[in-house]
């Protein structure tokens, strides 16, 4: 019911209560009265509203009593009964289907979830947990957790001693299990990788070094993460060392150490020519393993490097040659690798031609680093370019090399190792859509706990990625994650029974068809 003031022909007004019947046609409850005077219309307006509040209840007859229920029910909702629940819709159905329902925490599920499709710092997240989600964190228990995530803390005779691993554990278990259901219930080959995560602060620590970044972040402290896959890019486990930590020293005792944990066998070891070294070699020989590793043809022996250059490779041929060690290097020629080669070291000699002009090169310039290697001496102070070992060098343009004591055919094995780009794409997703760094904590535990949580949303985005190619929809894992963004849901609590109650709001054709994907499968 409401007041209606009606016109009327000699110019005053009418002042009526007024209903809406179940025909949506208003129906005149009360002539209040009429008038021109203003002051008077306020007084019947006022009269009407008052005759509403004496007669709201019950309803007389002739009311469309359960529409007028419904608007009174809408009146009284407000913003802190809507929720966003697309993400867990989507990634929470997924998070149970992987496993990760068995790790005990709330707030580690909300601090995974809320990275798929809203990564940012931990004082972004808590906010975006309450504002959207209703739930409330302080930034203070956030980083409690953080500090236990990965290490519960023991204490012996009063005083801490070192702490044991808990979440990590249990995320890498799990990650292992599914893993291993994807691909068909063995590993049968891992790709292994390493990455550099830079951090927005000047000193450094025990973990926290300045090294080589590949983020292009030199003067920033970086940690090392080491990442352990299947095929498709499915993790098995991951590690982090610090910042100054030589590439080739990693890669044995995290295969080691997880194979012992998990118990996977001898899978083929696929990493590239950065860890290629005797030593790591002579350890995965020594351990059984079979491995292709990315290879420098240039850094072979002399007698190799004859052999390579006798096969008179053209673009598109594959061949292989012997090493002293028995293992085989498969080389191929690729038109494009040799575009790629001739730039850089066209490029290289530019470069060196302008630092000769300066004056500034002296003998000592003269090394093989780089493109220094073109430099040579002119009698006793003249540093110029060796054009023939330039010209010399083109020889090796376009050839890539693959070092392997596999059974493999060489095509196979170039095949092999070109899915090494499931590990880049990898790092890629946690780069750039978990947002994985910067990292802004300083404390070890809580960085620990940050990449674990990060490893986590991974698994969670590549079972998505997984879905909808299997699936063969339209829909990409970027559009699903804004897609999840305007999933709603109203609570409320029921007017007939008093019971708390939540409807999820209707979806648009993508939403619909994203949820019912997820729903088929878990």
């Amino acid at each position: 019911m409401f007041v209606r003031k009606k016109p009327n022909k000699s110019g005053s007004f009418s002042i009526q209560v007024v209903a809406k019947t179940r025909s949506r046609k208003q129906k005149v409850i009360k002539s209040i009265g009429c008038s021109k005077d203003p002051k008077e219309i306020d007084r019947l307006m006022a009269e009407g509203r008052d005759y509403i509040a004496r007669h709201h209840e019950p309803f007389l007859p002739g009311i469309d009593e359960e529409e007028a229920g419904f608007e009174r029910f809408l009146g009284q909702l407000n913003n802190s009964q809507i929720q966003v629940v697309g993400p867990e819709l989507v990634f929470g159905r997924l998070y149970d289907r992987i496993g990760h329902d068995r790790i005990p925490s709330d707030m580690f599920r909300h601090m995974v979830i809320c990275r798929l499709f809203n990564p940012g710092s931990k004082l972004k997240t808590v906010d975006y947990l309450e504002r959207y989600l209703h739930v409330r964190y302080s930034l203070s228990k956030v980083y409690r957790f953080l500090d236990d995530l990965c290490y519960r803390p023991e204490k012996e005779d009063g005083n801490h001693k070192k702490c044991t691993p808990d979440y990590k554990t249990l995320v890498e278990q799990i990650s292992y299990e599914h893993t291993k259901k994807v691909v068909g219930g063995k590993v049968t080959v891992c790709f292994y990788d390493m990455t550099t995560l830079y951090f927005e602060a000047a000193e450094e620590d025990e973990l926290r070094k300045c090294g080589f970044s590949k983020d292009g972040k030199h003067s920033c402290p970086q940690i090392f993460l080491g990442l352990l896959v299947a095929s498709g890019g499915n993790p098995i486990g991951y590690e982090i060392y610090e910042g100054n930590i030589s590439e080739g020293k990693t890669i044995i005792p995290m295969i080691q150490a997880l194979a012992s944990r998990f118990g996977f066998g001898k899978p083929v070891v696929v990493a590239d020519a950065g860890l290629l070294s005797k030593d790591n070699i002579e350890a995965l020989v020594t351990d059984g393993y079979q491995y292709i590793l990315g290879a420098r043809p240039k850094n072979e022996s002399e007698k190799v490097k004859a052999d390579i250059l006798a096969l008179g490779l053209k673009y598109g041929d594959v061949a292989e040659v012997r090493r002293k060690d028995g293992s085989r290097l498969v080389v191929s020629c690729s038109e494009k690798r040799a575009a790629k080669d001739r730039h850089n070291r066209e490029k290289g000699l530019v470069r060196l031609q302008k630092r000769i002009r300066t004056g500034k090169l002296t003998k000592e310039s003269i090394n093989n680093r780089g493109y220094n290697k073109y430099l040579k001496l002119e009698g006793e102070m003249t540093v110029s370019v060796d054009f023939g070992k330039y010209e010399a060098d083109a020889a090796w343009d376009g050839i890539k090399g693959y070092v392997t004591n596999t059974a493999l055919k060489a095509g196979e094995v170039i095949d092999r190792y070109g899915d090494l780009w499931y590990i880049e794409r990898a790092f890629r997703f946690n780069k750039f859509d978990l947002a994985v760094r910067p990292i802004y904590h300083r404390l070890q535990n809580r960085i620990e706990g940050h990449i674990c949580i990060c490893f986590t949303s991974y698994t969670i985005l590549l079972e998505l990625e997984r879905i909808l190619k299997t699936a063969k929809s339209e829909i990409t894992v970027h559009r699903a994650q804004e897609l999840t963004k305007t999933m709603y849901a109203i609570s409320y609590v029921s007017p007939k029974s008093n019971l708390p109650q939540r409807v999820i709001l209707g979806m648009n054709k993508e939403q619909q068809t994203l949820c019912d994907l997820i729903d088929r499968i878990t």
